[in-house]
């Protein structure tokens, strides 16, 4: 008989529906959302190596994010100096940078890394992780004005970008920090320096149901005495804790109390030991902040170390050489990640380990870090 002549089944429309179905299933037989349940308890690494479907389901929106590190990058010196900064994220799965959207171009950003006529000097351009988002805060133009009249923030699980309230005084090379979901912006200068602007400080709530829309002006420093370069305000036990000067110099140390809105002086074994870049790890959802710890780089020795609040004293953690030249540093998930000679490597060291460990992550080519955050990873829908 003619293979055409005979006549089909009635159901095998419905055969062929229902394995079409079986195709997107995570696991066959058995809703999504139990699936899921059940795939949230595997480390993402291993449901990145099993199949498609359960790769695609690790960047999807409905599955608990796992952390990426975002990194500001700059062209090298001897590029146009007035090239744009990019933004990209490194997946720690596939090892892979990928290009953040581009920020918004209505005002356009220009955010000034090197001027031309300084190039042995690099401009601050300041930025926080902020209850999952990367918050810019202070930079310049390069006609040295501030170059952020309003904060500009990215979510990485929506992947937008979104402008925050306006500053009462856009500001450049103030210090900037984050407590508890709210960001402090304090000292610096705008176009000109003033007295009352390097005094000042200013508060925006991001972590309210509602996020606030307005800053809120909050004690002033006793001088102006934090205006003389970017500074960064460490948020660490529900306070601020900044130095003057960066490096091995001679500094002053201040600490903000956030809930008392109080200026106090720093302990001197903290400050003393502060002589590098430093970053707290916290975890914003802990008002006990009994997981915060602190690690400051030494920038000319290399050594890793960690504060010890009982005894108001550092802590070795490791030395390498390749920690030298530290300029900028976050932590975060047991990892500390340093950016080191001009922006060229980016150090990992994982602090959970019982010795900790260390390796190199290399930017992206022809490009510098400027710095570098731990949040999580972007969602994906290919």
């Amino acid at each position: 008989m003619d293979q055409e002549a005979i006549p089909k089944p009635k159901h095998e429309k419905h055969n062929q529906t229902q394995a079409s179905s079986n195709e997107t299933l995570l696991f066959p037989g058995l809703p999504n959302h139990l699936s899921q349940l059940c795939l949230a308890k595997i480390n993402p690494s291993i449901l990145f190596s099993v199949c498609h479907s359960w790769r695609r389901l690790i960047y999807s929106p409905s599955f608990t994010p796992f952390f990426s590190l975002y990194a500001l990058l700059s062209p090298p010196p001897d590029h146009d100096p007035n090239s744009p900064i990019q933004f990209s994220s490194l997946d720690p799965i596939s090892n892979k940078w990928t290009s953040l959207p581009s920020p918004p171009s209505d005002p356009p950003l220009h955010l000034l890394h090197r001027h031309p006529a300084y190039l042995s000097r690099k401009l601050p351009i300041q930025t926080l992780s902020v209850s999952g988002c990367l918050v810019l805060v202070a930079a310049t133009t390069h006609k040295f004005t501030p170059a952020l009249p309003r904060p500009l923030v990215f979510q990485p699980l929506s992947k937008q970008w979104s402008f925050g309230p306006p500053l009462p005084n856009p500001r450049r090379f103030c210090c900037a920090g984050t407590v508890g979901g709210k960001v402090y912006v304090a000292s610096g200068m705008g176009t000109t320096y003033r007295g009352d602007v390097a005094r000042s400080m200013e508060e925006w709530d991001m972590k309210g149901k509602e996020v606030s829309a307005s800053w809120v002006k909050k004690a002033g420093l006793k001088d102006g005495r934090f205006s003389r370069e970017a500074v960064e305000a460490i948020g660490y036990r529900g306070k601020l804790w900044m130095v003057n000067v960066k490096g091995n110099a001679i500094k002053e140390g201040a600490v903000y109390d956030v809930e008392k809105d109080t200026w106090l002086d720093m302990p001197q074994g903290m400050l003393g030991g502060w002589n590098g870049p430093t970053a707290t790890s916290i975890n914003d959802d802990d008002h006990h902040h009994d997981h915060d710890a602190m690690y400051v780089v030494d920038e000319s020795k290399g050594v890793l170390s960690k504060y010890v609040d009982e005894n108001d004293c550092w802590e070795v953690v490791m030395d390498s050489v390749v920690l030298r030249e530290a300029e900028q540093v976050c932590a975060g998930r047991g990892r500390v990640c340093v950016v080191c000679a001009n922006g060229t490597r980016i150090v990992v060291v994982d602090v959970v380990a019982p010795l900790p460990r260390i390796w190199v992550v290399e930017p992206p080519p022809m490009l510098e870090v400027v710095a570098v955050h731990i949040l999580p990873r972007m969602c994906r829908l290919d």
